[in-house]
């Protein structure tokens, strides 16, 4: 089995620069995780990493896509696995960073993503409000919704029309729930909740004071709108209201980081529940040392 070593863990926590200096150290690559930061041009609302602080180490799966383009969790599987093939296959550690839990899982656990568009009558669904569109799968498959904006239309199709079939897009993943098909080891970093909070209440005003909101106005002058899939992201859907006249700046800084602070809750539930996480508190005297020691012991098993 290929070795895969991942570092998790709610939004700024410290992930990113946890992954480079692993890599640096255990000659490694990194593979990203995140499902906003592979569209061109989302980098500070994303938190993207800069190429200064990479310090040379090769990163995959940023700015793949651009923004007028759909991503998916199948296409993640397969653009993570091709990674982790070719750094392995150079004779190095692949380490994959990021918090999208369903994309982790979905690269790690042989999944297989058995239904094809082609096959679906979207027909029906086609006709539907983007609100009908919820309503129904509230009924049919409500749990896809955790993953589903209600404004990407195409998403919401798909996913009522695979209900429709009898077995919903959940029951099929939940039933794929089979053996890593990867040596893994994965990381959680985490700190006090309320730390936690602060250090997100302060990232965003560090993007707010880099020019998230130019970032914006260029994304919107290149003809992206906030419709568009790449635009649903924490940090860039908040803006919505801003541009349309009805919300303050301020107002968008304080939406974004309440929905950033609600989104690492949600991390800690989903990697607690579905992941077998080894977590290290980053406010910890020897945390990082710790992590290193376990690594090493893993990489020698």
């Amino acid at each position: 089995m290929k070795k895969v070593l991942v570092i998790t863990g709610p939004t700024a926590v410290g992930k990113s620069d946890l992954a480079v200096d692993l890599s640096i150290l255990l000659n490694g690559e990194v593979i990203s995780g995140d499902s906003i930061q592979v569209y061109r041009g989302f980098d500070i609302g994303s938190g993207k990493i800069t190429e200064e602080e990479m310090k040379g180490i090769i990163h995959h799966n940023l700015d793949v896509l651009d923004p007028k383009e759909n991503y998916s969790v199948a296409l993640f599987q397969k653009q993570a696995r091709e990674a982790i093939d070719a750094v392995s296959a150079r004779g190095k550690l692949p380490v994959l960073c990021g918090g999208t839990g369903l994309y982790l899982k979905a690269c790690f656990y042989d999944y297989e993503f058995e239904t094809d568009s082609k096959e679906l009558d979207l027909t029906l669904y086609e006709k539907m409000t983007n609100e009908e569109l919820v309503s129904y799968l509230k009924e049919k498959d409500e749990k896809s919704l955790e993953t589903i904006h209600p404004n990407n239309r195409k998403r919401l199709i798909r996913a009522c029309a695979i209900a429709s079939t009898g077995k919903t897009k959940t029951e099929s993943i939940e039933a794929q729930k089979k053996e890593m098909i990867y040596d893994t080891l994965i990381l959680g970093l985490t700190c006090d909740r309320a730390l936690l909070y602060e250090r997100i209440n302060q990232r965003v005003r560090k993007m707010q004071k880099n020019g998230l909101k130019q970032e914006i106005e260029h994304l919107l002058s290149q003809g992206i709108s906030f419709e568009d899939q790449s635009m649903q992201g924490i940090g860039y859907k908040e803006w919505k209201g801003y541009f349309e006249g009805t919300m303050t700046e301020e107002e968008v800084i304080e939406a974004i980081q309440i929905h950033s602070r609600q989104f690492a809750k949600r991390q800690y539930t989903w990697f607690n529940n579905q992941f077998p996480v080894v977590w290290f508190d980053v406010f910890e005297d020897g945390w990082k040392e710790q992590l290193i020691q376990k690594v090493k012991e893993w990489l020698h098993e």
